[in-house]
């Protein structure tokens, strides 16, 4: 029988677990391109926002493929094309890195690669994959959680050695809707009350109601992070990485300008999926990849007469 060291939604009330895993594995066992200082950031805060990553002209070509790509969801009637709540609107499409040559070529860009592995300690490879929309004036929040707890519960991710890569398609500002992060969250985990309904993904993707924190939780999550919460702003082809653990969460859009996010999950090869830590189904295979698992080899920056859809 296995041991669960992070239970959730296994009873009726909240409650704050010391993260015993390490944050950074195996340091100095991948060469990559972070150095000290961003590891140290990373394992104190959970995340690291990195800038000129990838040239004017990438970002040229990813806001040329994000645009096609989004044209060519709408209508599109498929499991991995999710539309807002109260809408039909794109607000993700997943598993990009099978489903589209350009995103696929992207998730094994070198430079994000290596950097996770340098984070994760090992090989990896991508456990989920999605773009995420917030169109102007109607994109809607994404409350507090943490992907772990999900990804633990619902797709038996064993431990927290996972971390999501977001590269920010079109310029992030305060005003729409950009991702908030609670510093230091990571090294808590928030066990959630309920109980996972089968097919609980079909309801959650469009709005999360099991596996988000309570209140309390949150604002003792909060006070040790001394009352901070960052956002991930910035101009397009900044890249945020941040921990599986990491609590996070995101408003509405009601200015304007749409938010776009491409998000590579990076799992570490030793961390592959096992049987779902509560009593409900596998989620399907576009959320939690256990198919044809391989390492990834990074390979170089695209280059713009190679890419093609």
């Amino acid at each position: 029988m296995r041991t669960d060291f992070y239970p959730s939604r296994v009873g009726s009330e909240a409650k704050l677990i010391k993260r015993e895993d390490p944050v950074i594995h195996n340091r100095g066992k991948f060469d990559g391109p972070l150095n000290a200082s961003d590891l140290d950031a990373y394992e104190e805060n959970g995340f690291l926002m990195l800038n000129d990553v990838f040239s004017e002209d990438e970002v040229d070509i990813m806001a040329e493929q994000l645009k096609r790509t989004l044209e060519n969801a709408k209508g599109e009637k498929s499991d991995t094309v999710v539309t807002e709540p109260e809408g039909d609107e794109v607000r993700s499409i997943f598993e990009v890195h099978k489903n589209n040559d350009f995103f696929s070529k992207l998730a094994s860009n070198e430079h994000i690669v290596k950097a996770a592995r340098q984070l994760l300690g090992s090989d990896v490879y991508i456990n989920q994959s999605r773009i995420n929309f917030k169109p102007g004036f109607s994109g809607k929040e994404f409350y507090w959680h943490s992907d772990f707890e999900t990804w633990h519960v619902e797709d038996g991710m064993p431990k927290p050695r996972a971390v999501s890569c977001s590269i920010i398609l079109t310029d992030n500002y305060e005003y729409n809707g950009p991702l908030m992060l609670i510093p230091g969250s990571h090294n808590w985990f928030v066990s959630c009350p309920g109980e996972t309904p089968e097919n609980n993904y079909e309801q959650s993707l469009q709005k999360q109601e099991l596996g988000i924190p309570d209140k309390e939780s949150l604002t003792q999550l909060f006070e040790k992070a001394g009352k901070r919460i960052e956002t991930a702003t910035g101009k397009a082809g900044m890249v945020l990485f941040f921990e599986s653990n990491t609590m996070h969460g995101s408003a509405g859009n009601i200015s304007p300008l749409p938010r776009s996010n491409a998000f590579f999950v990076f799992n570490s090869i030793q961390n592959q999926l096992e049987e779902p830590f509560s009593n409900a189904s596998k989620r399907p295979e576009f959320l939690a990849n256990r198919e044809g698992i391989k390492p990834i080899d990074p390979q170089p920056t695209f280059e713009k007469e190679k890419v093609t859809t």
